[in-house]
């Protein structure tokens, strides 16, 4: 009985992160080595997908009534900026063009969310966290400026970002499914 205890717990779906693992190494391959095509399919594909999610939503106001509010904005947000997508208006009915405006207002978002990051950490540091969140604070400031003053170049770059964050999550996902099983 006391070797059972000591046995870390075993999983019968070690699987999954296994496979999840997989799928974005794949992914993350597929965007270092056809960045353009990956982008334009993965923007189709979250298109297609808030469309699915805004009529899930307008669907479930009849079944639940909590938070009906929030699900009819989330609702027409996600048919509108989905269809926006699917139909290619955002980029003048060119593949490439919608990719490149969302992934443009992607890169904004990531920028903001940056430099906010690094006010909030450079705050903790002068509340007496320590040096650290400061130093952390600064680069995180720094980036999303560079971010936010280059957007066109950041917006280029993220699939290849895209690429090497899948490739690591992948990685580490492997290791979890083996740590897992």
């Amino acid at each position: 009985m006391s070797t059972m205890a000591a046995a870390p717990a075993k999983s019968s779906r070690w699987w999954l992160p296994l496979v999840e693992g997989i799928l974005a190494i794949l992914v993350g391959l597929m965007f270092l080595t056809s960045p353009a095509i990956t982008s334009v399919s993965f923007v189709f594909g979250l298109g297609i997908y808030w469309v699915i999610v805004g009529v899930a939503d307008l669907v479930r106001i009849f079944m639940d009534r909590t938070y009906w509010g929030w699900r009819l904005f989330n609702g027409i947000l996600g048919i509108l900026v989905g269809g926006l997508i699917v139909s290619g208006i955002l980029g003048q009915n060119h593949p490439l063009g919608t990719a490149f405006v969302v992934g443009s207002a992607f890169t904004l978002l990531v920028a903001c969310l940056t430099i906010v990051y690094g006010v909030i950490a450079l705050i903790a540091a002068f509340r007496g966290e320590g040096w650290w969140p400061g130093v952390l604070g600064a680069i995180a400031i720094l980036f999303g400026l560079l971010m936010l003053f280059n957007v066109w170049v950041a917006t280029l770059a993220l699939p290849w970002s895209m690429g090497i964050v899948l490739i690591g999550g992948g990685i580490f996902l492997i290791i979890a499914a083996f740590r897992m099983r």
